[in-house]
């Protein structure tokens, strides 16, 4: 049996290299006779870094940067590949959810400057190329932070800086381009399509798992709709209508707005840069999964990216994952020929998480067990 295993991370649990690796051995133990390719994966949010080193070599640039509140400082950095000048750059590193506890998030005051110190000094190291891997964001500041360190001024009606923060958004009045642009071309790597402002915009949709209440949705929605605005006016710059604008908190269209950014299916360029299509051919299974498998994963994550590719290569798609939200009718709608959980439904998470590494190898191992002897299934 030829298998390629292409696992995400398990957020907040595992890498995408840690569960590949441990389904790997899972089915090796089981099956020695197998041949087992390890290709970890990411759609543009936490592990993506990562995912391109294995991809491509490089190196990561350590970086002490400004975290998500002011007045923190985050051990961050950025992946570095200098036969292609390229830099690719994490937001979660410098801005993300994983760097607060739960009774810090606040969008009105988290920030994307990191964000912005990152993709400055990979210019000065002479990047001419930047990925900017934008999900897992902790920030719905419409990029004003990371902007602001890249030159940008955003001014309120007595001329002074605003916060770079959610809360500054509406209080924007004057808007000055910087006297050097960005002197390098950005992609945008991101996982969903939503707009910047609206019911299904950055603030509405991911507002609240950043700790937002509905009058700081409805605030920081009206600030982006407000900043939208100024950029048309004064700059003749769409970013409030164009489809994945509002991921990572608007910091996707506010690269398109401040850092003239294209933005694409992250999912996709890892795709391509581990060379995953070469991988699937001739093999008679690709693995995938994530934490949880639910259906936002079939639509623009790493399951989805990776059942289109496997239905043109003729490979079977299954899933092992935390937990399963999917029915089977939709999985096999999707291309997806199996679903596993590797933990118990009614496990609670406290008790799920400390041994989600077991339950990972030990349901690969049991997956491996049931297959023929040869043949493919």
């Amino acid at each position: 049996m030829n298998v390629v295993v292409a696992m995400d991370s398990f957020k907040g649990t595992m890498s995408a290299r840690e569960a590949c690796e441990l389904v790997r051995e899972g089915f090796l133990e089981a099956r020695p006779d197998w041949r087992v390719i390890v290709k970890p994966m990411a759609d543009g949010g936490e592990g993506t870094a990562e995912a391109m080193l294995a991809a491509r070599g490089g190196q990561w640039i350590p970086l002490q940067a400004p975290g998500p509140l002011p007045g923190r400082v985050v051990d961050a950095g950025y992946a570095w590949f200098p036969d292609r000048q390229e830099a690719l750059v994490e937001m979660a590193s410098a801005a993300g959810l994983p760097l607060l506890d739960r009774t810090e998030l606040n969008p009105m005051r988290t920030t994307t400057r990191g964000v912005g110190v990152l993709m400055r000094a990979a210019q000065e190291r002479g990047a001419q190329r930047i990925l900017l891997a934008v999900g897992g964001s902790a920030t719905t500041d419409g990029g004003i932070g990371a902007a602001s360190e890249l030159g940008w001024q955003f001014l309120d009606h007595d001329g002074n800086a605003v916060s770079p923060a959610g809360e500054g958004l509406l209080h924007i009045h004057t808007i000055r381009a910087p006297d050097s642009p960005l002197q390098m071309h950005v992609d945008v790597l991101c996982d969903v399509n939503n707009p910047l402002t609206g019911p299904h915009g950055a603030a509405a949709v991911y507002g609240p798992q950043k700790g937002a209440t509905p009058d700081m949705v409805k605030q920081l929605d009206a600030g982006l709709v407000h900043l939208a605005a100024l950029m048309r006016r004064h700059f003749g710059v769409e970013m409030e209508h164009v489809k994945g604008a509002g991921a990572s908190g608007g910091l996707a269209g506010g690269a398109i707005a401040f850092m003239q950014a294209e933005l694409k299916p992250g999912i996709e360029t890892i795709m391509e840069a581990s060379g995953l299509r070469d991988a699937l051919e001739g093999a008679d299974w690709v693995i995938t999964g994530e934490g949880k498998f639910d259906e936002q994963s079939l639509r623009g994550k790493v399951v989805s990216g990776i059942s289109k590719l496997a239905q043109t290569c003729g490979t079977n798609v299954g899933v092992l994952a935390g937990s399963v939200r999917v029915a089977e009718e939709v999985c096999r709608a999707y291309g997806v020929s199996f679903a596993l959980p590797t933990a118990p439904a009614a496990m609670p998470l406290d008790i799920a998480l400390p041994r989600a590494r077991s339950d990972l190898k030990r349901t690969a191992h049991q997956w491996a067990l049931s297959q023929p002897e040869t043949g493919k299934c």
